[in-house]
């Protein structure tokens, strides 16, 4: 062997011996953790346990999700405990949760090709379907941000609003449009119905503090109900948005996309870049998009109560005093841990079928 050879092959072995435990490091592992379900929270005011909580620490010590794990490209490292479950925090608004999503999705570590995914957060509530604290099964979730906008102030003499549907001219157009890609999302419906069947009768807090709160919203039935658990429509943006103007826009919104018998009675922030993602990941056969279930429950009321004003209210949650902030997490939890238990304890049924519930039990 010649001395230029030599030097080859003692550099290709100094090489390969540097390269092997880089790559053992890197390497996928060949037993992916399977996951059964997915708990998704957007926010945390500080650390997951011991302080003031935001939608995640209730969950990480009642589940105990004691096994930190890094999630380099998310938000957060996420959190798993022995039976399976896995809790993932987005961070606030839409583009945070998709990217979130996204990297726990195509993380090599998990199997989540059976996994069930709840997303379980709080959000502000339309007064003419539900009260403060209650609870909110998603059945379907539309993009407030996806349209086009005119300042108000600009608006043509007739116009009820300045968001024009994406593909027209003029607010609430017809015919109705939906297009291959528009961001509607239906949560399957068995999975719903099941869901909601089988939390409808949960008891949730009701306090002195909610009692008062929900009061001022006289001539509103539902608004000045208990807490209880229901399922309906929702909107997802980025924009918080705030209003007695604005809630009567999320319902003519929803209606003109779902049609009359939809019903829109809760608004969030993420949850249309959640499902983009849980929908991008299932067409690569990461997941499946049927496993999904939205749980919103109510922190607040959408607008401001009769006799005042939309700018006091606003300012009230701008600083983050929500009407029910505590109660709406105590709720989300204890709702949303009522399926995930019943998923963990039988799963030797629900890896493979998926729950339903009978039509009776849907309403």
């Amino acid at each position: 062997m010649t001395r230029i050879a030599s030097f080859f092959c003692a550099a290709l072995i100094a090489w390969s011996l540097h390269v092997a435990p880089l790559a053992a490091q890197t390497a996928p592992p060949t037993n992916p953790i399977p996951i059964k379900v997915v708990v998704v929270n957007m926010f945390e005011r500080g650390e997951d346990t011991g302080d003031a909580p935001g939608e995640f620490q209730l969950w990480v010590e009642r589940e105990h999700l004691d096994q930190v794990l890094p999630l380099d490209a998310g938000y957060h490292h996420v959190r798993l405990n022995k039976d399976g479950v896995l809790g993932l925090l987005t961070g606030v608004g839409t583009a945070k949760a998709a990217a979130s999503v996204m990297s726990l999705g195509l993380d090599p570590r998990f199997d989540l090709s059976k996994a069930y995914w709840i997303v379980a957060g709080i959000g502000g509530g339309d007064p003419a379907d539900v009260s403060l604290g209650s609870a909110v099964w998603i059945d379907h979730m539309i993009d407030s941000d996806y349209a086009y906008e005119i300042d108000a102030r600009e608006m043509p003499v007739g116009w009820l609003t300045g968001r024009i549907p994406m593909g027209h001219a003029t607010p609430y157009e017809q015919p109705v449009t939906i297009r291959p890609g528009d961001p509607i999302y239906t949560l399957n419906p068995q999975l719903v119905g099941w869901a909601y069947a089988l939390t409808k009768d949960v008891p949730l807090a009701d306090t002195d503090g909610i009692r008062a709160a929900r009061a001022r919203f006289n001539g509103y039935p539902n608004a000045t109900r208990p807490p209880f658990v229901t399922h309906g429509d929702g909107l997802s943006g980025s924009t918080f948005w705030h209003g007695k103007l604005f809630d009567d826009w999320a319902n003519a919104w929803v209606q003109y996309y779902l049609g009359s018998q939809a019903n829109f009675m809760e608004a969030a922030m993420e949850d249309t870049g959640t499902l983009q993602a849980l929908t991008f990941l299932s067409n690569a056969g990461r997941l499946d998009m049927k496993r999904v279930l939205i749980l919103r429950t109510i922190s607040n009321y959408d607008q401001q109560a009769p006799n005042q004003s939309a700018e006091d209210s606003l300012k009230q949650m701008a600083t983050g005093n929500y009407s029910a902030y505590m109660e709406s997490l105590e709720a989300a939890e204890r709702v949303g841990d009522k399926v995930v238990r019943d998923i963990v304890e039988h799963w030797s049924d629900r890896e493979a079928t998926l729950p339903s519930a009978p039509a009776s039990a849907q309403k």
